[in-house]
């Protein structure tokens, strides 16, 4: 597992604020930020209910993808990354497209930061069947796109291979090699973009609501995924 530990959050620098958020939002008025939470297009990039850009719109959201990479600052190894923003039209279904790359089985960690601004909750499952994994996916897509305080990993530890949506909505993909993921997007018209920057690169809020937390508690029951504080949790 500490693969997975490793390369979680290769982007934490903020944690997921559903009600307040820094910068050029603090002298909002309440009917000015409703009216920045209500903009869904940018051009033609879609963005679910989970995230919004800066009032001035630093960085304005599109479709696309590029190759990165997570460097562990305990001992210098570095990890490659595709990390790809997708509309929400085909958000869901690229998602689980790249799924298909991890093989038959995987593990899952769902990461929540509901009431807390501090820090995240990872609460995990081992070993669960793909088919049966993206059934319960496709069940809770609603929480999965638009709740901007939950995120999920689904790993492969013998691969050495990831497949994250994000709280930002974002596709994140880690190991080696990164070719299938890499095609999989293409066949989705997600197209490689060195230039292409992404929201967690600028100011930007995230959203949720008491529907998506009570529908994210059912997501959790569903995955019967456990937190990893629990002394009960087995050893990773």
């Amino acid at each position: 597992m500490g693969f997975l530990k490793r390369i979680l959050r290769p982007m934490a620098q903020d944690d997921a604020i559903p009600t307040s958020a820094p910068g050029s939002f603090e002298c909002l008025s309440d009917e000015e930020l409703q009216v920045h939470m209500g903009i869904k297009t940018y051009g033609m990039f879609e963005l679910t209910d989970a995230i919004r850009p800066s009032y001035d719109v630093q960085i304005s959201p599109r479709q696309g993808f590029r190759y990165d990479k997570y460097v562990d600052e305990s001992n210098g190894s570095t990890t490659p990354v595709i990390m790809a923003s997708a509309s929400k039209p085909v958000l869901m279904d690229v998602f689980l497209d790249l799924i298909d790359q991890l093989g038959n089985v995987v593990d899952v960690v769902l990461e929540t930061s509901h009431h807390s601004s501090s820090q995240h909750e990872d609460l995990y499952r081992e070993h669960i069947d793909v088919p049966v994994l993206k059934s319960i996916l496709m069940e809770f897509e609603d929480v999965l796109l638009n709740d901007g305080c939950t995120g999920i990993a689904i790993i492969n530890t013998a691969k050495q291979q990831e497949v994250q949506l994000d709280e930002h909505k974002l596709l994140i993909a880690y190991g080696t090699p990164l070719d299938g993921f890499r095609q999989t997007l293409i066949n989705s018209d997600v197209y490689p973009d060195d230039s292409i920057k992404f929201i967690t690169e600028a100011e930007h809020v995230h959203s949720s609501s008491e529907r998506l937390y009570d529908k994210f508690q059912q997501f959790k029951t569903r995955l019967g995924v456990e937190d990893e504080h629990d002394p009960d949790c087995g050893a990773w």
